[in-house]
């Protein structure tokens, strides 16, 4: 998964460097410092998250733990838009709306339509000499590997397999089950878009927190009667998922001048999402998104994190990597090895791809965008 990085989305440097204070009537404190502060991290622990609880299906192990009816796969995703939703509506309301989309189109698109094409020039490649002996027909089978990327090109999934590969493994047919969930995230961004261009949304967090709480009545009621009336549409009943936690992250960061980082605040809210989801079956999570939001960028707040780790941020490169290295590892028979082996060497794996894929393609476009769109960094007023 992706988002801004915290760097990308402070305010412009001045000489004040400690992080400004916030106020919520005698309880007082800091905020996240936009500039010092582990969300990298956080984000990094989410994508390895995602990487072990893949690991159970891939290697052929079950399904692995899960909590209210979601692996640890989903809850980590859960996290990643809930970090997002706080990280991208400080963007869109510091920007126009065509600085916005800038912004996250460059830094979304081209490491993912880069993956793509590694994907079909070194994984399905190696997956198909594995099942054949041969790259002969590799071009021409199944789904091609031009219409691999052409299919899935525009962030909406549509194939999994690279020419009928992987194949004689324990999940068949998959080289990137992970990929999907861009797609509705950078929905989620479109939707926090439009919401910014609406006034009374931009001057008021009720109106924010109004959405919100929509969000999460419509995911609630997607069982009794909502999913009808949309047909069923699994687009639909994913981003009302999804939904509620971004905008969740979002009304965090609309509230952030009032609510200071503190670990009592942080621990009462995760008590807070764990009754919620011990008590409402399906939806807990989104109606506590917010106090999730809290406690993850709390963690971000108080954890030490190296310079390095602040300025490389490598979680969406492992994110989107991962799950076909781990595949690779599983046609080399690693997966027999006990599943923490088995995290390790894919963890070990992926990394250098989610360096590279920093190094050469997300940090370069993320840099071009910011050229590009710097005289148009004053936010655009609302139009309604």
């Amino acid at each position: 998964m992706t988002a801004a990085t915290p760097q990308e989305l402070a305010p412009a440097r001045t000489d004040d460097r400690t992080a400004p204070a916030a106020r919520l009537g005698r309880w007082h404190g800091r905020q996240l410092d936009p500039r010092r502060n582990g969300l990298n991290v956080v984000r990094l622990g989410l994508a390895a998250l995602v990487l072990h609880a893949h690991a159970y299906y891939i290697a052929g192990r079950g399904v692995g733990p899960h909590v209210d009816g979601e692996n640890l796969g989903g809850w980590a995703v859960f996290g990643f838009f809930a970090v997002s939703g706080y990280l991208i509506t400080g963007s869109r309301w510091r920007n126009p709306l065509s600085t916005y989309l800038v912004h996250r189109v460059a830094r979304i698109f081209p490491a993912f339509v880069v993956c793509l094409v590694v994907m079909v020039a070194v994984f399905g490649p190696i997956g198909f000499l594995a099942a054949h002996g041969t790259l002969d027909g590799y071009l021409t089978t199944g789904t091609t590997p031009a219409n691999f990327v052409w299919s899935n090109l525009f962030l909406r999934v549509n194939a999994y397999d690279i020419a009928g590969t992987p194949t004689g493994v324990p999940y068949p047919l998959a080289w990137n089950g992970s990929l999907w969930s861009l797609y509705y995230e950078f929905l989620c961004y479109l939707v926090v878009g439009v919401l910014a261009l609406v006034g009374f949304v931009r001057r008021s967090t009720w109106a924010l927190a109004g959405a919100w709480l929509l969000s999460v009545l419509v995911h609630a009621g997607w069982p009794h009667g909502v999913g009808t009336l949309l047909g069923g549409n699994v687009d639909a009943q994913l981003l009302a998922k999804l939904l509620p936690l971004f905008l969740g992250g979002a009304l965090v960061e609309r509230l952030r001048h009032r609510l200071p980082m503190h670990v009592l605040a942080a621990a009462g809210s995760l008590a807070l999402v764990a009754l919620a989801v011990w008590l409402l079956d399906g939806w807990g999570a989104q109606l506590t998104a917010p106090f999730l939001a809290y406690a993850l960028i709390w963690v971000g707040s108080v954890l030490p994190i190296p310079g390095l780790l602040r300025r490389h941020d490598v979680s969406y490169g492992v994110y989107i990597y991962a799950f076909p290295v781990q595949q690779l590892l599983v046609l080399a028979g690693a997966h027999e090895l006990p599943i923490a082996v088995y995290d390790l060497l894919a963890l070990a794996a992926t990394a250098p791809l989610a360096i590279a894929s920093w190094l050469l393609v997300e940090r370069p476009a993320m840099r071009w965008a910011r050229r590009s769109t710097s005289a148009t960094a004053r936010p655009a007023p609302a139009l309604l």
